[in-house]
């Protein structure tokens, strides 16, 4: 039992989680990644449409990261922590 005891005792010692990104900021983090998200969409809706997608693939990708992260962003906004 002393090994749980030192294990609570260090547990009880540690200070406690504090997020790199404010929790306050999240909104606003959320609304300016979803709407470069959708803006790079639409962008690349209008590009002349080519052989080789060579400017579509870099662009599909960038939105798809900021799309990714402005959801979890989202998520948190709302209380769902993912």
């Amino acid at each position: 039992m002393s090994e749980y005891e030192s294990i609570k005792a260090l547990h009880d010692s540690l200070p406690p989680f504090r997020p790199l990104i404010s929790v306050a900021l999240l909104p606003y983090l959320a609304l300016i990644l979803l709407a470069s998200t959708f803006a790079l969409a639409f962008y690349s809706s209008i590009l002349p449409k080519t052989t080789i997608p060579g400017k579509e693939i870099p662009l599909a990708v960038t939105a798809s990261i900021l799309g990714g992260f402005g959801v979890v962003a989202l998520f948190c906004t709302v209380g769902v922590y993912v």
